[in-house]
């Protein structure tokens, strides 16, 4: 994998538009972003991924350009990009998961069941549903939904295809909404945010059902943060004050790339209207 050069670091302090202020412990001439280059639709080099376009929110927010350190992630991802001072903050990160400080959940997710629309699973809402037994389900390897089709019987029936790959060269959830289409599976489960964009430009009209009904454990749904280093809580409370300010805004993103979200009680949000004073850049 290739690995982006070593850029000089120029730690600088100054204060933004709107009362935002950036903290001395990270760079005030841009916004510096620890990402994947070829990752949709999350980002990729050409700035076409939903991260990519609320990274431009936040910067827009603090008055500053963006800046990108690209690095694909997989083991060792944040220890050698955020935790080298070579960028300030990962856009999209699990809330809780080590090794970062999280600043508050900006959106919420959830794993899907992706069928044919009109096909013999549509309409099939938990996986719990009789229509799945026997049913040729594609997973990702190491996912949470395998726990649960493990427990439901459902496993030995499953496809499983590769998690920790390329993304440069490989793309699972596109090659398991191909194989969908073409009949070689009869429904794929899938992170939503992938499943929510590859099924909209997939070859064959395909339902996306959130997963939303299932046993607690393990969780099938996920509340997102950005990460920044464990020392920086300052620079934590500046990104919390742009993701209130900015939410509506950012909402509008998610849902355009086809995103399912989840509100505080777990119910799918549907629409974003801008509140007064939010601005898309």
């Amino acid at each position: 994998m290739a690995t982006a050069g070593l850029a000089a670091i120029l730690l600088l302090s100054s204060t933004g538009a709107h009362g935002q202020t950036i903290p001395s412990s990270v760079s005030a001439d841009a916004l510096r972003v620890c990402a994947d280059p070829a990752n949709m639709p999350f980002t990729n080099r050409k700035g076409e991924g939903f991260e990519n376009r609320i990274a431009e929110i936040v910067a827009d927010e603090l008055k500053v350009p963006v800046r990108y350190y690209y690095m694909p992630q997989g083991p060792g991802f944040v220890r050698n990009s955020l935790g080298k001072r070579l960028c300030d903050v990962v856009i999209g990160y699990a809330a809780g998961a080590d090794p970062v400080l999280h600043t508050n959940p900006y959106y919420q997710s959830v794993y899907v069941l992706v069928v044919k629309a009109g096909g013999p699973l549509d309409g099939v809402e938990t996986l719990s549903d009789p229509r799945l037994k026997g049913a040729r389900l594609g997973l990702v390897a190491g996912t949470p939904p395998a726990d649960h089709l493990l427990n439901l019987s459902l496993l030995d029936t499953a496809r499983t295809y590769s998690l920790l790959v390329d993304r440069r060269f490989d793309s699972p959830p596109e090659e398991m909404l191909a194989d969908l289409a073409k009949g070689d599976l009869d429904g794929a489960l899938l992170w939503g945010p992938s499943a929510g964009y590859f099924a909209k430009h997939a070859n064959a009209p395909l339902k996306v059902v959130p997963l939303v009904h299932e046993a607690e454990r393990p969780a099938l749904s996920y509340r997102i943060t950005m990460g920044v280093r464990p020392t920086d809580h300052e620079w934590k409370q500046t990104l919390n004050q742009v993701l209130r300010k900015r939410a509506d805004d950012i909402n509008a993103v998610l849902l355009d790339y086809g995103v399912p979200l989840l509100d505080d009680d777990d119910q799918l949000i549907t629409a974003a209207v801008p509140a007064s004073g939010s601005k898309t850049p």
